[in-house]
């Protein structure tokens, strides 16, 4: 977000790419990160803890899985994080596979989310292009489908990072003995220091591990998405 408006003082990017990003980056945080922490909590309660849902966790209310940092994360990175959904894995009775499925539930919401959001997208190209017009509105449609599928995209990678608390350090309970893991938890409080710093590192340096992956998973669904209708137009 931040680049979209240094961009606008370049004369990079227009105002109205500012406002259709803010557009994209606050419906992702009202419609989607809800999904996504909705998923953890209905994932655990189908698996025996009913820890996120008496908390009010599965609920398409922003307002319910608010995180400031992670919010202000949105803003400036494009992806980030919600308040962590409860867990308790002494419910599961296989506690670390079923630990792991609880986390899996939320990268795995938002690829599917990017996958109908991308189908949108290609729904307002082939108008674009079957008719052959520079419609307006076809053209923000295309925009901002396309806009939020890459965010969810860039949800699910950032969020399979092993670093506690994202989900994908849930993941590695399956393959770390749990002296190891449960060591690594006992750092959660640093870990998030530690991965802004590398974030930070490495947009200086121009490169970006995050972006690059996303760019890779997002053409990849796009193109999957997109075959029929290239396939309509022919």
């Amino acid at each position: 977000m931040l680049s979209y408006l240094l961009g606008v003082f370049t004369g990079s990017y227009e105002m109205k790419d500012v406002i259709l990003q803010l557009c994209v980056i606050a419906f992702v945080w009202a419609c989607c990160l809800p999904v996504h922490e909705s998923a953890h909590a209905w994932m655990a309660d189908k698996l025996g803890d009913p820890t996120g849902r008496l908390k009010g966790r599965i609920s398409f209310n922003p307002l319910a899985h608010l995180s400031l940092p992670g919010t202000l994360m949105m803003l400036v990175f494009g992806f980030g994080y919600a308040k962590p959904v409860p867990v308790n894995i002494r419910n599961f009775k296989k506690r670390k596979q079923y630990f792991a499925l609880t986390a899996a539930a939320g990268p795995i919401s938002n690829l599917l989310l990017a996958i109908v959001f991308s189908l949108f997208a290609n729904v307002a190209n082939f108008f674009l292009v079957k008719n052959a017009t520079s419609n307006t509105a076809l053209i923000a449609a295309y925009q901002f489908f396309g806009g939020v599928a890459y965010v969810n995209v860039a949800l699910a990678i950032f969020n399979l990072i092993p670093f506690p608390p994202l989900d994908g350090s849930r993941l590695i309970t399956m393959v770390l003995p749990d002296e190891l893991y449960y060591k690594l938890l006992s750092y959660e409080r640093y870990t998030m220091y530690i991965l802004f710093g590398l974030i930070f590192l490495f947009n200086r340096i121009g490169f970006s591990p995050i972006g690059f992956l996303t760019r890779l998973v997002f053409g990849l669904i796009d193109k999957l998405t997109g075959l029929p209708f290239g396939l309509l137009l022919h």
